[in-house]
């Protein structure tokens, strides 16, 4: 997995889901957020689906950094 636009220090703040465009933009990546998106898609990134919006699991995501 290639996730050298994911960067640690950027996470600090965040609140605990956010949804996958946002945390694109939160993290900097909000230029490419196709890239995060098929992260996401690949398990690279911890989410839930909460109806029809698939959110970023920040707090897992910090614990596994």
């Amino acid at each position: 997995m290639d996730t050298e636009g994911l960067d640690p220090q950027k996470l600090h703040g965040a609140p605990p889901l956010m949804p996958w465009q946002k945390f694109a933009e939160w993290i900097g990546m909000g230029d490419e957020p196709i890239v995060l998106l098929t992260w996401v898609e690949r398990n690279y990134l911890p989410s839930r689906k909460v109806g029809k919006r698939t959110l970023v699991n920040v707090a897992l995501l910090i614990l596994w950094s």
